[in-house]
């Protein structure tokens, strides 16, 4: 993994604590190439992975580098998946069929096949394989070396206590992308139980980690032991806290945590983005390296 990622909730309105701040930044990226812009510019101080959900928009992003292979060439995406609003505006728009068409990839009555086995006999891991080809169109051609779940799917697995769809997801995305599979979650020490429960080990975690426990469910001693103490391999989300932190109080509480492989934010500015890129070289010197 790349040790500092840029974050796309600053392109696409969602903003954990000013609504206000969540409408300027809709207005501001509403054309997709003020999204590359940013993009980069990330680049140009150094950052060269972008991890983002799903958006339709990211597949602009996507065909708008595809036109310049040679700056892109070493650009990386990290999709996380599902972006479930997606298929809930195409279905009002299109149809079931119509959604269908527009989102699952490859031969329809092979899909279907799949699919309808899948109900059948309830195989959920099926149902995931058809909507993992389906949230990978758009990255054809890019480089995408890890891929996650997003933590609305994640969580609720867990609520469910269905560990074993993420053996099954941990196997299809090294088998069918070539890829590492990632898992994104706000109650990351009952995750790292769940996936070494089905034989997963060292994975890729990405989580909340900050000062005054954003978003770090159950309780933040818990997660800083297992920070400490497990194996696994963490990457700090919302380290700011939705900009109830400082970035350089933010950045120091990280140093407690050597195990933490990369660091991710949101940025909107080149100015911004350089900052933070600084200050996780200053107090995190490994991950510069």
């Amino acid at each position: 993994m790349d040790k500092i990622l840029l974050g796309d909730n600053s392109f696409f309105a969602v903003n954990h604590i000013s609504e206000e701040k969540a409408r300027a930044q809709a207005i501001r990226f509403a054309e997709d190439a003020a999204i590359l812009k940013v993009l980069d510019d990330a680049i140009d101080t150094g950052i060269h992975t972008f991890m983002c959900t799903t958006y339709e928009r990211i597949g602009a992003i996507c065909s708008m580098m595809k036109e310049q292979p040679e700056r892109y060439a070493n650009f990386n995406f990290y999709p996380c998946m599902p972006y479930a609003h997606k298929y809930a505006n195409a279905v009002t728009e299109h149809g079931i069929l119509g959604t269908l068409k527009q989102y699952i990839p490859g031969n329809m009555i092979g899909t279907f096949t799949k699919g309808g086995f899948a109900f059948v006999n309830k195989d959920f891991s099926k149902f995931m394989e058809i909507l993992v080809d389906a949230e990978m169109k758009m990255f054809k051609g890019m480089n995408t070396p890890v891929i996650f779940i997003q933590n609305a799917v994640v969580d609720m697995i867990l609520g469910l206590k269905m560990h074993r769809f993420f053996a099954d997801y941990d196997a299809y995305i090294r088998k069918k992308y070539n890829a590492e599979p990632g898992y994104i979650t706000m109650n990351m020490p009952m995750l790292v139980d769940a996936l070494n429960s089905v034989g997963i080990q060292n994975p890729i975690i990405c989580t909340s980690v900050n000062k005054i426990g954003f978003r770090m469910a159950g309780s933040q001693q818990l997660h800083e032991k297992y920070l400490l103490e497990k194996e696994f391999r963490p990457i700090a989300m919302q380290v700011l806290a939705a900009g109830a932190l400082k970035p350089q109080e933010a950045i120091e509480y990280l140093t407690k945590f050597p195990r933490i492989e990369s660091v991710l934010f949101g940025a909107s500015t080149k100015a911004h983005i350089q900052e933070t890129k600084e200050l996780i070289e200053q107090y995190l010197p490994g991950l510069a390296k």
